[in-house]
């Protein structure tokens, strides 16, 4: 009996979180996992840690606004990048939320505090590219109003970066076989809030109020892709 009883609590709750995704208008994913951490600043801190502060500010800011959001990998579990716009199929709008690094050489040669800024990331592969471009723009457009800078870092000339720009003043580039914006079936972008390598851009982007200024810009920008 309570074999039983424990399948159709996983089931109420499998169903309840897909009924969740399906209703969801906007997919807000924390960029990595607390295992797979990603980038990490000069003093220990992970960019998992970051993505979840930013991520869950810019969810509280969209959800304010009226909006029903789907929050992916904020909840600690190990979740795979082909797995995550999988989560939420039916979402109108899938968004990323990163914080960069730079190349360990660069890092290696002392070059931390030469690249700052944010990027934003779109796909060519994703079915509803110009949607995710035009959003792209829009988000933008919110992170230089509110004094933000585009970082050129990845547009470098050099293995494993050379992204190309499709607007430098906002900072936007093409990159194709991001996974989980080129699996997306929604207009989906990624975005780089800011360079952690870089030791005083990683106590910055640590500030609260930064991260509230941050999320408000990305929120505004989210919410006027839905509106325009």
């Amino acid at each position: 009996m309570r074999r039983l009883l424990d399948s159709l609590a996983v089931t109420a709750l499998s169903l309840a979180g897909s009924a969740c995704a399906a209703a969801a208008e906007i997919a807000v994913d924390t960029g990595h996992t607390p295992l797979r951490y990603g980038a990490v600043a000069p003093d220990g801190r992970v960019e998992y840690q970051f993505n979840l502060t930013l991520s869950t500010a810019v969810a509280r800011k969209l959800e304010a606004r009226g909006h029903s959001v789907f929050r992916i990998s904020a909840d600690g579990q190990e979740v795979a990048l082909t797995q995550r716009t999988q989560l939420a199929p039916d979402a109108k709008l899938f968004a990323s939320i990163h914080h960069d690094s730079i190349q360990q050489a660069w890092i290696d040669a002392g070059r931390r505090r030469e690249f700052a800024g944010f990027s934003l990331f779109v796909s060519e592969k994703n079915p509803q590219y110009a949607e995710s471009l035009k959003c792209a723009k829009v988000v933008g457009e919110r992170l230089l109003a509110i004094g933000e800078v585009p970082s050129a870092y990845h547009a470098t000339p050099i293995p494993g970066e050379n992204r190309p720009f499709i607007d430098k003043r906002l900072g936007i580039h093409r990159f194709d076989d991001l996974v989980v914006l080129k699996t997306a079936t929604m207009p989906a972008l990624l975005i780089e809030a800011g360079v952690i390598a870089n030791p005083d851009e990683a106590r910055r982007l640590a500030e609260a109020e930064t991260v509230e200024r941050l999320a408000g810009a990305i929120a505004e920008g989210l919410h006027a892709c839905l509106n325009h």
